[in-house]
């Protein structure tokens, strides 16, 4: 089974996808793919498909939306094994085999197939690694290939409930701290002008994100645009205060004191201090996340 979540769902089992049009199995599918392999408790899929006030034939109807799913595992299954030129379902695997009813909640069984949020993981881990390292090419290079992986937002095509907002929504802090650290290798390795396009979108997507913006003043400095630098300043400062009621972080003031103290870009400045302390999602960890 391949699994694609950060951008439009898609799952396919055999290179056959299994696709539910309807939203709310569409819901299941994508609660169950998210957390390929762990049990996904009913009380969770109830509450994501109908809130805090979930109809007294809530189970009786995720039970028909399971059936459903199985339904197009079958399908794919046996038109998987018929391409293939063999009889019946692939291997002797059946639909229940892929979608497992288990104690209190089911499983989607990945088989060993691709996933491409635990291939962001697993890029974006070495990435890291990689800067805790000093070996900056290497973690530029990693993080890219992982931030690549991204076609979109998370489930862009998936009509969100609470469970699956609080996903997406962990997942985009994932890639927001990705990004955050490919830049910040890139601005290491001296890439200062090709940054500044990318970063003149970021800090106008993100006002309130002191990191992204004491980067974007950083690469603007070194590009011999101080006055430029001390307006994003000036920018973010107006935004903290206005939409947070905050002043800046201790970090970006000190960054924009050394910038107005210093005369010329080769003078080492402070570098904004990293967002967020990156650890697995697949081991249901939480990111703290400097973003707004």
């Amino acid at each position: 089974m391949d699994i694609d979540v950060l951008g439009p769902l898609g799952v396919r089992v055999g290179g056959v996808a299994v696709m539910p049009t309807a939203p709310k199995p569409r819901k299941v599918l994508a609660l169950l793919a998210l957390h390929v392999d762990r049990v996904v408790p009913v009380g969770l899929l109830v509450e994501e498909l109908w809130g805090e006030r979930p109809p007294r034939s809530a189970r009786t109807t995720l039970q028909t939306y399971i059936l459903q799913l199985r339904e197009l595992i079958g399908a794919a299954l046996e038109q998987g094994a018929g391409s293939a030129g063999e009889q019946g379902a692939a291997g002797g695997v059946s639909a229940k085999d892929v979608l497992v009813t288990a104690p209190g909640g089911y499983v989607l069984k990945g088989g060993g197939g691709l996933s491409d949020v635990v291939e962001f993981e697993r890029l974006a881990g070495m990435g890291y690694r990689a800067m805790d390292g000093e070996d900056f090419a290497g973690a530029a290079r990693l993080l890219r290939e992982a931030l690549a992986l991204w076609s979109g937002s998370a489930l862009a095509d998936v009509r969100a409930g609470v469970q699956l907002e609080m996903e997406v929504r962990r997942l985009e802090e994932t890639r927001l701290c990705a990004l955050y650290q490919r830049i910040e290798a890139d601005l290491r390795l001296g890439r200062h002008r090709e940054l500044l396009g990318e970063l003149t979108v970021l800090v106008s997507r993100y006002r309130t994100h002191e990191n992204l913006h004491g980067q974007f003043m950083l690469a603007l400095y070194r590009s011999g645009r101080r006055g430029e630098a001390l307006s994003v300043y000036q920018r973010l400062r107006q935004a903290l205060v206005r939409d947070l009621g905050l002043e800046p972080s201790s970090e970006i003031q000190r960054l924009q004191q050394a910038i107005l103290k210093t005369s010329g870009p080769t003078v080492q400045i402070p570098t904004p201090q990293a967002p967020a302390t990156y650890v697995s999602t697949a081991a249901n960890a939480r990111l703290v996340s400097a973003a707004a």
